[in-house]
């Protein structure tokens, strides 16, 4: 067996959904089942193809279709560069726009995933853009330097956060580059969160940070949910349900390959997805 086998075998089985959008319903639905509602987010980005943009937005729409009609407890997440952005800013607007419509009709919530550091700026001008009707987040990532002062800004507006630690990478300039620094400065964002806003996500696997955050809400009383990635720490997702809201991140298509590399290089990860091979996830 090849690498790239390997990687489909490993992978595919237990943190990708599968390749379709019934797949994806599929896993969703499982989850529900244990109480954790679903983050669905349809696998690509850079695509600088305007039919490829296209197909990505019908599968967009196809997938809020099924998440209405099968009554599912889940959000939709969407990446800017799929939706245009390599082409545009104004396709990646224009298709945004599009999608936060049809999840309002629908009363899905939608995520505007952030990707490297060059795209935060329009990531940031398409969120706000619409922010003002609710129903939509925005994902922040604490290796970068500038996230603090980005979150202040979008409190003011009423907005909703997904606070991650980032799985991209960026000039020592404009990042921190240590897991421990980026660790500190998850802690410091977290703080602010907590302090500034009403409703957020906490999306991460480090038990530090969940533990932190559980004791930050017997004081500040906020609606906190926790989400972790698909197969990394279900069982622990589980448990939180108990006493939570808690959220799993669930991604499907053919465009695995390259998510997959860029979470086993996040700090940490390799030896969270190794570890995750041998644990009974418990959904």
């Amino acid at each position: 067996m090849n690498f790239n086998n390997l990687m489909e075998h490993v992978f595919a089985g237990r943190w990708i959904a599968g390749t379709t959008v019934e797949e994806a319903m599929k896993s969703a639905k499982r989850f529900n089942n244990k109480g954790i509602k679903a983050i669905i987010n349809y696998l690509g980005e850079d695509i600088s193809n305007q039919t490829a943009v296209d197909n990505t937005m019908d599968v967009y729409l196809r997938l809020i279709r099924f998440i209405k009609n099968y009554g599912a407890s889940a959000d939709i997440s969407v990446k800017p560069t799929q939706i245009g952005l390599s082409i545009s800013e104004q396709e990646a607007m224009a298709n945004y726009s599009k999608l936060v419509k049809e999840v309002r009709t629908s009363s899905i919530f939608l995520w505007l995933d952030m990707e490297g550091e060059p795209t935060v700026d329009s990531t940031i001008k398409m969120y706000l853009s619409e922010v003002q009707n609710g129903g939509i987040g925005i994902c922040m990532q604490a290796y970068l330097k500038r996230t603090e002062s980005d979150i202040q800004r979008i409190a003011k507006v009423g907005g909703i956060i997904r606070l991650v630690k980032g799985a991209y990478s960026s000039s020592k300039s404009k990042s921190f580059t240590s897991r421990e620094e980026v660790t500190r400065n998850y802690s410091k964002l977290m703080q602010v969160a907590y302090e500034q806003y009403t409703e957020f996500t906490i999306a991460t696997h480090d038990i530090e940070m969940v533990k932190k955050s559980l004791e930050l809400n017997k004081k500040y009383k906020r609606k906190v949910t926790y989400a972790m990635l698909k197969g990394i720490r279900n069982k622990l997702l589980v448990q939180l349900e108990k006493e939570n809201k808690v959220s799993v991140y669930v991604p499907f298509g053919e465009q695995w390959i390259s998510y997959s590399y860029r979470r086993l290089k996040e700090a940490g990860h390799l030896k969270l997805v190794l570890k995750s091979l041998f644990e009974r996830q418990g959904v």
